[in-house]
C-alpha cells in the first residue's frame, strides 16, 4: 500500500517533471491544466442547471400536453412562412402551410 506523499517525494516529482518539460514550461503547462479544469468545472455546472431545469419543467407537466407543443411547431412553422396563425384551426393552418412550401415538380 502506498503512503501520503510526503515532501522527499513531492520534490522529486517536480525534479523530474523540470526535466521532462523544462523550467520555462511548467508555468504554461499549469495554466493550461488551470483553464482545462475549469473549463470542465463550467461545463458541469451548465449541464446540472440544464438538468434541473429540464426535470423541475418535467414535475410542473410543461411536456405533458402534446396538443400545445405540436400547435406551437404548427404556429411557428406557419410564421416563417409568413403566415397568420390568429383564428385558424390546426387543419386550416396545416393546409395552408402545405400550399405555402414549393413542391418540386416530379419528372416523367
Amino acid at each position: 500500500m502506498i503512503g501520503p506523499i510526503g515532501p522527499n517525494e513531492l520534490l522529486l516529482i517536480l525534479l523530474i517533471a523540470v526535466l521532462l518539460f523544462g523550467a520555462n514550461k511548467l508555468p504554461e503547462l499549469a495554466r493550461s491544466i488551470g483553464k482545462a479544469s475549469g473549463e470542465f468545472k463550467k461545463a458541469q455546472r451548465e449541464a446540472e442547471m440544464e438538468l434541473r431545469e429540464f426535470e423541475e419543467n418535467l414535475r410542473e407537466g410543461k411536456y405533458d400536453n402534446k396538443e400545445e407543443e405540436k400547435r406551437k411547431k404548427l404556429e411557428d412553422m406557419a410564421k416563417s412562412l409568413n403566415i397568420d396563425p390568429e383564428g385558424k384551426s390546426d387543419d386550416e393552418l396545416l393546409e395552408e402551410i402545405k400550399k405555402a412550401i414549393p413542391r418540386e415538380k416530379a419528372e416523367p
